[in-house]
């Protein structure tokens, strides 16, 4: 499915490498990027890719979402290319992890730029690690000439996308309409009202269509952990299935 990706201008602010020292695209600074994903072989084969490129240069990788975090925060990369799914978590919890991070550390804390590199191309991967915070979102069926245009494009402030797949990202953010609450109105969902942040989480992973071994990975929480909050949402939405659960969350824009 190999193919040119979309790529959406900036809306205005700096691009990654501009904040590092110089446009990555006007050649005065090379675009270091770091790379996560569980696999050695392919990140073997895509930094050999990206190697003979110009103004690209990789500084790091891991295999883990904790290896990752503490080699992001180490070297300071200007693009993460992120794997999505991992056994200890995904580009979720990176995301998560570095964002908070740098949120913290206030306005001096280096922020780098996330482009999702991954073998998923379904609606809910791409539509978490943007709402995470991700730039944007290719799968690894693309080119190498093609993932080194992504990389330059994201670094210099465009968000890009597989084709098919920034529709997934046009339709959702077109379903969310201006709600009650966007308006300054009280909105109150007895049901929605009860849940806690973190059953709030695990309803959201459920209606995505996450196992419990996953919610388990994605929130860093035993998958018993994962049942008590799954059985409480369930009691306390009074639905009596994942599948009557799912299309709840879906009715009240909780997935």
């Amino acid at each position: 499915m190999a193919g040119e990706s979309v790529a959406f201008g900036a809306a205005g602010g700096a691009a990654a490498g501009d904040a590092a020292g110089g446009s990555v695209a006007g050649g005065d600074k090379a675009c270091r990027v770091f790379l996560v994903d569980d696999h050695a072989v392919f990140r073997s084969g895509v930094r050999a890719e990206l190697g003979g490129q110009d103004a690209i240069e990789v500084v790091g990788e891991a295999g883990s979402v904790a290896e990752a975090v503490a080699g992001i925060a180490r070297v300071q990369p200007d693009v993460v290319l992120l794997d999505v799914h991992m056994p200890d978590g995904g580009g979720v919890a990176v995301l998560r992890s570095v964002l908070g991070a740098a949120e913290s550390g206030g306005e001096s804390a280096h922020v780098p730029t996330f482009l999702a590199l991954s073998v998923s191309d379904a609606a809910e991967d791409v539509i978490a690690v943007i709402r995470s915070g991700a730039r944007g979102y290719v799968t690894k069926t693309i080119s190498g000439d093609e993932l080194a245009d992504a990389v330059r494009r994201v670094a210099d402030g465009d968000a890009v996308f597989s084709p098919r797949l920034a529709g997934f990202v046009l339709d959702a953010f077109a379903r969310a309409a201006p709600g009650p609450e966007d308006r300054g109105e009280p909105v109150h969902d007895p049901e929605v009202d009860s849940l806690t942040p973190r059953e709030k989480e695990v309803l959201r992973l459920l209606a995505r269509g996450y196992t419990y071994k996953e919610i388990a990975e994605e929130l860093f929480i035993s998958v018993k952990t994962v049942e008590t909050h799954a059985s409480n949402v369930l009691r306390k939405t009074q639905q009596s299935n994942r599948h009557a659960l799912t299309r709840w969350a879906q009715s009240r824009h909780l997935d």
